[in-house]
């Protein structure tokens, strides 16, 4: 098997290693790992690509790529540049040093990185390692990730439906903020949504009398609902949320059908 990963924390992150030690696993001794990373990190970017300008690819070693550009944007050039002709069987985004449910996944790059690979037709999955006090000051704080990504990602690969289509689904795995032998097992669940946005503004003013925002993050993770990613991960499960790019919003185009008129 021919994978080729990506994240959104940069090419030197620890998370990337985890990524590749379970790539590896996956590939089996006969696979190929290939990575193709940002050359800094990109935390925030969502589905960002680079339109307006060129991004600079720097080979670093033997199937290892450093992208000046999104995570998107390195999806692109391991797809049409690095393995143009002989494409990958599965791409890999993480592992994220942090959770990205709920609203996050609208943010992450992470997850924007494993959707441009589904909509060019290619299997993908993103990870992220949720960081809590029960990990934070573990020797490994993806010890969780290292140690079930590589049975989920098969289980993925030999029972979900990979959907053959423009906005094919693509799935994001959530690992909880435990050592992994204190996981409680997998949940299958629905994006959730918190009760508060996810994100708010904290004004500063510098010395120089000039104001700044900084952002906060509001992740409030049990106020969603029960069944939800974000309420599940952070009851110790470690969860599979199927994706996709359609934004529509099914229920509310139903109900505006009666709209439809002819000039």
């Amino acid at each position: 098997m021919r994978i080729l990963i990506t994240n959104d924390d940069g090419i030197t992150a620890p998370g990337l290693k985890v990524m590749e030690a379970v790539a590896k696993e996956i590939a089996g001794p006969q696979g190929e790992v290939w990575t193709v990373a940002p050359v800094s990190e990109q935390s925030g970017v969502s589905h960002c690509i680079s339109y307006i300008r060129p991004m600079r690819l720097e080979q670093l070693a033997e199937r290892r790529f450093a992208v000046e550009g999104s995570p998107a944007d390195c999806v692109l050039a391991g797809l049409h540049d690095v393995l143009k002709d002989t494409p990958p069987d599965l791409v890999l985004s993480g592992v994220n040093r942090g959770h990205n449910v709920a609203e996050d996944t609208l943010y992450s790059g992470t997850i924007g990185a494993a959707m441009e690979a589904a909509m060019n037709g290619h299997k993908a999955i993103a990870m992220s390692q949720y960081y809590g006090k029960y990990n934070h000051d573990l020797d490994d704080p993806f010890d969780a990730a290292r140690a079930h990504a590589a049975p989920l990602v098969r289980q993925l690969l030999d029972k979900a439906p990979w959907q053959e289509k423009s906005y094919a689904t693509f799935y994001n795995i959530n690992f909880p903020p435990l050592p992994a032998a204190k996981v409680k097992g997998v949940r299958t669940t629905r994006q959730g949504g918190r009760a508060s946005a996810a994100f708010g503004v904290e004004p500063h003013t510098a010395h120089n009398g000039r104001r700044y925002l900084w952002l906060s993050h509001k992740a409030d993770n049990n106020s969603a609902a029960p069944g939800s990613d974000a309420f599940e991960a952070a009851q110790g499960y470690a969860t599979i949320t199927a994706l996709h790019a359609d934004l529509t919003s099914h229920a509310a185009l139903q109900a505006i059908r009666q709209l439809d008129t002819d000039y």
